[in-house]
C-alpha cells in the first residue's frame, strides 16, 4: 500500500515538473515572439518590460493547464 502511494506521488510530482519545462519552453517563445511585436510599437525600455510581463503569463498560464492536465492522467 506505501509503495503504491509512493509511486503515485512520484508520478504526480514528475507530472507537474514536466508542467513547469512546458511552461518555460511557452515564456521563452512568447517572450521572444512578443519582444519583436512590442519593440515596433514602444521606445525600448517599455517594449522588453511589456513583452518580459506577456510572457511571464503565458508561461504561468502553460504551466497550470499542462500541470493539471498531466496530474490528471496520473491519477487515473
Amino acid at each position: 500500500m506505501d509503495l503504491e502511494r509512493s509511486r503515485i506521488r512520484a508520478d504526480r510530482v514528475s507530472a507537474w515538473v514536466v508542467g513547469v519545462g512546458i511552461g518555460l519552453i511557452a515564456m521563452m517563445v512568447s517572450w521572444l515572439l512578443g519582444n519583436r511585436i512590442a519593440s515596433l510599437a514602444w521606445v525600448p525600455p517599455v517594449g522588453p518590460t511589456v513583452a518580459l510581463s506577456a510572457a511571464i503569463g503565458v508561461g504561468m498560464l502553460a504551466t497550470t493547464i499542462a500541470g493539471r492536465r498531466l496530474d490528471r492522467s496520473v491519477r487515473r
